[in-house]
């Protein structure tokens, strides 16, 4: 299959060609070049999302502590108040924001996740997807298959631009979690491929130009929330998009902005801890807790 990863626009160009949703044409096209059946290609993705699934319980803990000490618990908070029925956005976004505090703080500790796209970003899609699975009853299949279309966003993405905040700062990370999570989202709830363009230029130019700052260098302030803010975004995008309103720049023009706006970025504010929030005395003060003296 003459499938590349160049462009959103080629991409789903052939899925309307085909008349199929993107991830089967993804699936398929993976089995050939991987020279495997479409069954192990789909099981491979399907491990993935059980171990997004297996992230969000102890995740959730309420006494989980990073390695650092400096972050955990934020996920127990919010989760309790979404199940106590006292979060402002009700159980959908509510669910979305816990569970990606749930898998951003697990990594925090060590534990065992999926980077989707990265570990600093690993929140984004899990969220998005089990948010979707719980409140509207879709099926294990239905979710898996909706990761292979957000795995070909990532990979235009990549392929374009950059997916690592060293290089292209936190929008090339959470910026790009945040429009493979709304491609996921809008192809789960039975949006065109029209729709999934215009989600994917929405997340990402609502999140273009984020910096990378992460406080004492560490993969936890602000990157634990910005999970949050992500998958938030990421149903912002969706929920536009399925509504029939059209981004105006096309995803891969956006695509190309980020990565003018990733060259042109100061060192400072590419994942070095020396700009932004990690420069703050209160961020300082943080890295002499978890490092001693900074030199």
């Amino acid at each position: 299959m003459d499938l590349n990863y160049h462009s959103i626009e080629s991409l789903l160009k052939a899925a309307k060609e085909n008349n199929c949703r993107l991830s089967a044409l993804v699936l398929e096209q993976q089995a050939e070049q991987m020279e495997l059946p479409k069954q192990e290609i789909y099981e491979k993705m399907r491990e993935n999302y059980r171990v997004m699934a297996s992230c969000i319980q102890p995740g959730s803990a309420p006494d989980l502590k990073s390695t650092s000490g400096l972050t955990g618990g934020d996920a127990y908070r919010m989760r309790t108040a979404v199940e106590q029925g006292k979060n402002l956005t009700g159980p959908l976004l509510g669910g979305a924001l816990y569970r990606a505090l749930a898998v951003s703080e697990l990594n925090a500790s060590m534990g065992r996740i999926v980077a989707a796209p990265t570990a600093g970003s690993c929140g984004i899609v899990p969220a998005a997807v089990l948010t979707m699975q719980e409140q509207y009853q879709l099926t294990e299949e239905e979710c898996v298959m909706s990761l292979f279309t957000a795995s070909a966003v990532g990979m235009v993405i990549a392929n374009n631009a950059s997916l690592a905040g060293a290089q292209g700062g936190c929008q090339a990370e959470c910026g790009s979690a945040s429009a493979m999570a709304a491609a996921a989202i809008v192809e789960l709830a039975g949006g065109t491929p029209d729709m999934i363009q215009s989600a994917v230029a929405t997340a990402l130019k609502n999140i273009l130009g984020l910096v990378c700052d992460p406080v004492a260098g560490l993969v936890e302030i602000p990157c634990i929330k910005r999970n949050a803010s992500g998958v938030a975004g990421a149903f912002v995008a969706a929920e536009l998009a399925l509504a029939g309103i059209r981004s105006a720049i096309p995803a891969d023009e956006v695509i190309w902005s980020m990565k003018k706006v990733g060259d042109v970025m100061p060192a400072a504010l590419k994942e070095t801890a020396e700009g932004g929030l990690a420069a703050t005395p209160t961020g300082r003060k943080l890295h002499q807790q978890v490092f001693g003296e900074m030199k």
